[in-house]
């Protein structure tokens, strides 16, 4: 899988928020680099997971439309940064593999920009918000916090079975040889057993001297 294949679903309104989250998989020695258009001194919060292969790591780098490196890291299990651009343009989001020479990654990125919209309804009069606009607002913040907690339990759930499948194969690997182990010395104990009993022939059991030539 030489390219990414997933849409990224981005919607970009004035003073909304625009949110990318998606999960692709990192070949070995590839490197794959996704963009996004930012508004200059729009919030921006950049977060990434490594959910499967290898050691669970690697190289992250964001660029600015200026190709100035604002966040560089080598060999990252999972990172959050948050930042707020100083130039409009088309920000670059990296993802290399490149030092690793068979091990295939899963990752998960995570991209938001700008501040969540308010409620239909909330926040559009000048009067102070009700009761009711305020537990409404209140409980839209909870459930968001709760779908932020359910992605990292699935990330965390997916890299945990991952790594109970893969130590699944390498317990079942060294079942195998220690079973071809036992097999080939229980053979090998009892080939020599059979020869230390077997018996012998007439002709080996005559004293050698008396068939001496004089």
């Amino acid at each position: 899988m030489n390219s990414v294949c997933y849409l990224l679903l981005a919607f970009f309104l004035p003073a909304l928020v625009s949110s990318v989250e998606l999960t692709f998989e990192l070949p070995d020695n590839a490197r794959e680099c996704f963009h996004e258009n930012i508004q200059k001194g729009i919030q921006t919060t950049f977060e990434f997971q490594v959910v499967t292969g290898g050691h669970y790591d690697v190289d992250v780098q964001i660029e600015t439309p200026t190709k100035q490196v604002i966040y560089k890291e080598v060999k990252k299990q999972y990172d959050t940064f948050p930042f707020v651009p100083e130039v409009t343009g088309t920000y670059s989001f990296c993802f290399s593999n490149e030092f690793s020479t068979f091990s295939h990654k899963l990752v998960y990125m995570d991209l938001q920009v700008g501040d969540e919209s308010p409620l239909p309804g909330v926040g559009e009069h000048i009067t102070a918000m009700t009761q009711l606009e305020t537990s409404a607002q209140s409980i839209h913040e909870n459930l968001n916090s709760v779908i932020d907690y359910q992605t990292h339990h699935r990330l965390r759930e997916a890299q945990g079975r991952k790594r109970a499948e893969d130590l699944n194969e390498r317990v079942q690997l060294w079942s195998i040889l220690e079973t071809l182990a036992v097999f080939s010395i229980s053979v090998g104990q009892v080939l020599i057993l059979r020869n230390f009993f077997s018996e012998k022939k007439p002709s080996d059991m005559r004293n050698p001297l008396l068939n001496t030539k004089y």
